[in-house]
């Protein structure tokens, strides 16, 4: 299988009005998307964000749970945590993963809007593939990522999309998903 990789950006990204902006990190999607990745075997979860005090509130967020009161309290959330690398740029987490996996993943772009997309049986036949190229799953925060993130992507995932016509799912939501799409059993 090859290896898997998650990342989530938080610049450059788009807010309600369509608008380029920076968004915050929360430790909701610290703890959550390093507990999926850990679930589906991916193997580090980045946490993408430009400024640094923001990287600090991150780094502060693990370090609780990796070596302070919350280690103690939950290892399970201090090993999915364990997982997790804060940049600042796509660049950097791309560069960690070549760096670990010996070949430049492949950037698999993920948006609720997304056309002309991989679809699934494709997608999940790459990652299974021995000999295949990493890949790494990118998640967007606000309303979507900015159009330069989708234009460094290799491939698109296709939407999820539910019984009815509301498309506006958390990323912790639609990345569990994704990721049971691509890896579960």
């Amino acid at each position: 299988m090859a290896s898997l990789y998650i990342a989530i950006a938080h610049y450059p990204v788009i807010d309600r009005t369509g608008k380029i902006v920076t968004s915050a990190i929360t430790s909701l999607d610290l703890h959550d998307l390093a507990r999926s990745a850990r679930t589906y075997g991916a193997k580090a979860f980045f946490v993408i964000h430009p400024v640094a005090d923001q990287r600090a509130f991150a780094a502060r967020v693990l370090d609780h749970w990796q070596t302070g009161h919350g280690r103690q309290f939950d290892s399970r959330r201090r090993e999915a945590l364990d997982l997790t690398r804060i940049v600042a740029t796509l660049d950097e987490a791309i560069a960690a993963a070549e760096a670990a996996s010996a070949a430049r993943p492949l950037i698999a772009f993920t948006s609720a809007r997304a056309q002309g997309a991989t679809g699934w049986d494709e997608a999940r036949a790459m990652l299974r593939r021995a000999d295949g190229p990493p890949i790494m799953a990118l998640f967007g925060t606000g309303f979507g990522m900015a159009p330069t993130l989708a234009e460094r992507a290799d491939f698109t995932l296709p939407p999820i999309l539910g019984a009815s016509d509301y498309n506006h799912l958390s990323v912790r939501a639609a990345a569990a998903i994704i990721l049971d799409r691509l890896c579960g059993r």
